[in-house]
């Protein structure tokens, strides 16, 4: 998984009044929980809109007052007009300890079914999964080069050491489906022999 560093500053007052005036000075009230209880500081809102705002899934390694802790980001909340971060809730990795985390799903390969017409469908752009943070790849690859028309590839049929998928393993991640071109041009075909 990939790492990312990331400033903030404790926060001394906690409320509604106190959040209000760290966003009107460009901040992000945040909370990270983990083994030692929970700390509530602050972060600018730039450099998090950074990484909000990415596909990639981030190990962050929290810098608060000059402690250092390796977290993941568990819960964003955005502004519901203007879709800014106002509160991230962050969660402190421990060393061969599971962790919940949904990671992004990258299709890999120019698929059968694609090159005769077909139309590649995907269904999950991220996976939920739980393994140890040593275990967590950066994202969930696919090989759909085998995939032709009609043909899936379900989660069950996905296989990756020391991560277990909390999806139903009956899902479709990705299927090719048929066109109407396809389907038009088979018929076609067939009345010309």
């Amino acid at each position: 998984m990939k790492k990312v560093s990331l400033s903030g500053s404790p926060r001394a007052n906690v409320g509604k009044k106190d959040a209000a005036d760290l966003r009107n000075k460009g901040l992000v009230p945040c909370v990270v929980y983990g083994a030692s209880g929970q700390t509530s500081f602050s972060v600018e809102e730039n450099p998090l809109k950074k990484i909000v705002w990415n596909p990639a899934v981030f190990q962050i390694e929290l810098n608060i007052g000059g402690k250092v802790i390796n977290t993941i980001m568990q819960d964003i909340q955005f502004h519901p007009v203007t879709d800014r971060v106002v509160h991230v809730d962050f969660l402190e990795l421990v060393p061969n300890k599971p962790v919940k985390v949904k990671l992004p799903v990258r299709l890999v390969g120019s698929s059968e079914g694609v090159k005769k017409g077909g139309k590649m469908i995907q269904n999950f752009r991220k996976i939920a999964v739980v393994g140890t943070p040593e275990t967590l790849p950066d994202a969930i690859e696919v090989n759909v080069e085998k995939l032709d028309l009609g043909q899936m590839i379900r989660i069950r049929e996905v296989k990756i050491d020391g991560i277990k998928f909390t999806e139903s393993p009956d899902s479709v991640i990705a299927a090719v489906k048929t066109t109407r071109n396809v389907a038009t041009e088979a018929p076609a075909a067939t009345g010309k022999k």
